[in-house]
């Protein structure tokens, strides 16, 4: 596990960080590869047209043979990106990859995990205290961390507030009964910016509410599933650049996608399997918003991976920018690789065997 550090050098989020499924309007989240030298072989070798038509061939200018070099080097070149973008595709098509967890920085460990437990029926998976580092991490969830997507909150020592921006949406909750979840949320305490009832456009039951440091949550009505922490919202600015990301840097499938004129937003699901089985992520596009301000609460999602380092190759090629380097985290040897998305989005992609290890 290690600390991500997106802000001021004051606060420390988890170690666990770096490794990495809104109110009630959006506005307010066989490839085969080839062989580019027998493709290519006739650069080589290419036989001028006057030859063919039994012309005698003109002495060529000056400087023109270079050019064709040149022209034939970087014909060969943009081949040889070619290749290695098919080769990427397809590697990463066939990754183990899984949304592990989603950090994020709360004011109050301790009321957060009252609120979450009581309020949200998650678990307290595990909790560790790192005073060295003046930082705390408690992990919560519906199940086991090596099967379930999970939530990792990080307590900074003396911070008791953060700004969350208006391009992180909500979490979404996949619940049997919304209205019953509000009613008990209500007995608590909790805020609820939305009182239950179908979503605009549509006809799922749902419902939002707040936690004690103001991230939404939305409440989906749905049977039983075995991944009831289901979606992260995010804004963009370009989605359809956003979903070409993901597909081909991520690896993610496009679940479908949604287009709402009257409420002038699109929103498309990607993710590693279905909604109703699997955590996803929620892309929004907000008609004529290209940028907003991420703030400094949300963090980033952590993504398993097979291999580190083939993993931060891909995304370089697909227009990823790197923030860490892959390799092993010094003392615990978990290789991770840190990367953003065209719009700033943090992610880590952390080795699965690594991951259990910690685990254990």
């Amino acid at each position: 596990m290690v600390r991500i550090i997106p802000m001021a050098s004051s606060v420390r989020p988890s170690l666990s960080s770096f490794m990495l499924c809104n109110t009630s309007s959006r506005s307010s989240l066989s490839v085969f590869p080839f062989t580019a030298s027998r493709r290519f072989a006739f650069l080589g070798s290419a036989v001028p047209q006057s030859q063919f038509f039994g012309l005698k061939a003109s002495k060529p200018w000056r400087g023109e043979s270079s050019n064709l070099g040149v022209a034939a080097a970087g014909n060969i070149g943009q081949a040889s990106t070619i290749a290695s973008q098919e080769n990427s595709l397809e590697w990463v098509k066939n990754d183990k990859r899984r949304m592990l967890h989603v950090v994020y920085r709360v004011g109050d460990l301790d009321r957060t995990i009252k609120f979450y437990t009581e309020c949200l029926g998650m678990k307290l998976l595990r909790k560790r205290d790192i005073p060295e580092e003046r930082y705390t991490n408690a992990f919560l969830g519906y199940g086991p961390e090596d099967s379930h997507f999970v939530i990792e909150l990080t307590y900074n020592y003396g911070v008791d507030k953060y700004d969350i921006g208006t391009a992180f949406g909500h979490f979404g909750i996949a619940v049997e009964d919304v209205a019953k979840t509000v009613e008990l949320i209500k007995a608590k305490g909790g805020k609820v910016t939305r009182e239950p009832g179908p979503v605009k456009g549509g006809s799922t039951v749902i419902a939002f509410i707040e936690d004690p440091d103001g991230y939404k949550f939305e409440l989906l009505e749905r049977g039983p599933t075995p991944e009831p922490l289901c979606q992260v919202m995010l804004r963009v600015g370009d989605l359809d650049r956003s979903i070409n990301f993901y597909e081909k840097a991520f690896g993610m499938e496009l679940l479908h996608k949604r287009d709402n004129p009257e409420y002038k937003y699109t929103i498309a699901m990607m993710g590693y399997g279905p909604e109703d089985k699997s955590a996803v992520l929620e892309l929004t596009y907000n008609y004529g918003v290209t940028e907003y301000d991420k703030g400094n609460a949300y963090a980033q999602i952590a993504i398993g991976t097979d291999d580190v380092y083939k993993t931060a190759e891909a995304i370089k090629l697909f227009g990823g920018k790197i923030t860490r380097e892959p390799g092993p985290l010094p003392g615990i040897n978990t290789k991770i690789t840190a990367c953003l998305d065209p719009d700033g989005w943090k992610a880590v992609f952390v080795d699965n065997v690594d991951f259990i290890k910690e685990l254990e």
